[in-house]
């Protein structure tokens, strides 16, 4: 059984644009009357928002709109939940996707505060330094355990505890098979964060069309589905 993949080296189509400086990214895409965006992001974890002041960036030379939360409207929701939880009995599940702009507080490093939207990456860059930020520092919750704590503080003050959620799911009589067995084996399981990573993106639009090409490389084709169908229903 002979293929074109298996058992004989595959010829790659790519190589010459990209060893000849022709490949064509995102970012070396010039459309006419192109802004480019650049986010303020927290640099604390867990901090009241007392105020955001934009009217220095506002003022900058190639500066279009700077927008925070409050400039949002009813655009400013969380996002949709892309993965629903299982269907458990008894299950404990409290919703919070992710919002686009820090709205009252931020509750992890690197939260967007506000966007500039500018005539080049450059120029909103350089603004985002006009941003004045009044933030009141809060105590952070840095480790899972102690995150569960009574005393231990809230990232979504509107709910009892840190719990994101809890199931639990048995089968059997566990009591009447350990009395029974010869060993019993208890062992700690620790699991580290885990996120998706896309390994590619690309996009292309046309303003008068209102169309868009979206392409993307991504393990969860489903949530990639699901995100490029609210960014269109948006646009």
């Amino acid at each position: 059984m002979t293929t074109r993949f298996f058992g004989a080296p595959v010829k790659r189509n790519e190589d010459r644009k990209l060893l000849t400086g022709q490949a064509l990214f995102i970012d070396d895409v010039e459309l006419p009357g192109m802004l480019h965006a650049a986010f303020l992001r927290s640099p604390v974890a867990h901090a009241r928002i007392k105020g955001i002041d934009v009217s220095r960036a506002l003022k900058r030379p190639g500066v279009v709109a700077v927008y925070t939360a409050d400039d949002l409207g009813a655009y400013w929701q969380p996002g949709p939940l892309l993965v629903p939880p299982p269907p458990i009995a008894g299950i404990v599940f409290n919703q919070r996707t992710q919002v686009p702009l820090a709205k009252e507080k931020v509750r992890h490093v690197g939260e967007p505060l506000a966007v500039v939207v500018a005539e080049s990456r450059y120029i909103a860059e350089d603004a985002l330094d006009d941003i004045d930020v009044d933030l009141e520092p809060l105590p952070a919750v840095v480790d899972l355990e102690a995150g569960l704590a009574a005393a231990s503080p809230r990232v979504h003050d509107d709910l009892g505890s840190n719990i994101s959620a809890h199931v639990h799911q048995s089968k059997g009589d566990y009591r009447r098979a350990a009395a029974k067995a010869h060993l019993i084996l208890k062992r700690r399981f620790r699991y580290e964060h885990g996120d998706a990573r896309p390994r590619r993106a690309a996009g292309a639009g046309h303003r008068a069309l209102r169309r868009r090409r979206l392409r993307a490389e991504d393990h969860d084709v489903l949530s990639g589905r699901g995100r490029a169908a609210v960014d269109l229903d948006a646009a």
